[in-house]
């Protein structure tokens, strides 16, 4: 069973790959780099304090603690103890047929995926704490997050199990600290209404 899915991995993770062009190695290639993004998330940033207002500082420190566990998660809990060799490594048993964009691999193993966790970690994370907020919010996140992702799969540098993996790694811990940033949310609003109600009667 177990050598039937690699094998599964192995022969989709091919055939996406194969299905390049020239225009699109330049898109997927500027896809996955991480700081042409910069601007997106700053355009999230402006969101979350239009809407969060007072609870967006909460929020951006939830953020960093929840990337910083998806990038270390993935590397530490997963790339070094499967030691998976990324599809465009010569340890790949698919090696010679990868197309690789531009002779960029990336590390020695892929699995899971930090593109991923990290993507869809974010997207989980903003899904359930600002998607009610704006329509269509949620699909659009969680669509940017599956292609960035692909981007990987399409470079030749990650098997499309790396990315499946990394994704729910990542959607795991992103509904986790949602969970504890609402926890921690509403703490704040009783405690300063606490804190209110006490001043007031004094």
């Amino acid at each position: 069973m177990i050598e039937a899915l690699r094998n599964f991995d192995q022969q989709i993770t091919i055939w996406l790959n194969n299905q390049h062009t020239p225009f699109f190695d330049d898109v997927m290639y500027w896809i996955s780099d991480k700081y042409i993004w910069v601007p997106f998330y700053a355009f999230l940033v402006l969101l979350m304090v239009f809407k969060l207002k007072k609870h967006s500082i909460t929020a951006l420190v939830a953020i960093a603690i929840l990337i910083t566990l998806c990038d270390q998660f993935s590397v530490h809990f997963f790339k070094e103890v499967f030691e998976r060799f990324r599809p465009c490594r010569d340890g790949s048993p698919i090696h010679e047929m990868i197309h690789i964009v531009r002779g960029h691999c990336g590390g020695k193993y892929g699995f899971v995926s930090s593109h991923a966790s990290n993507t869809f970690g974010l997207a989980v994370f903003l899904a359930l704490t600002i998607g009610k907020y704006f329509r269509y919010f949620t699909p659009l996140i969680i669509l940017w997050a599956a292609i960035v992702s692909y981007s990987r799969v399409y470079l030749g540098v990650h098997y499309l199990g790396d990315i499946l993996g990394g994704a729910i790694l990542g959607a795991i811990l992103g509904i986790i600290l949602a969970y504890v940033f609402h926890k921690s949310r509403l703490y704040i609003d009783n405690f300063k209404k606490s804190s209110s109600e006490f001043i007031s009667h004094k």
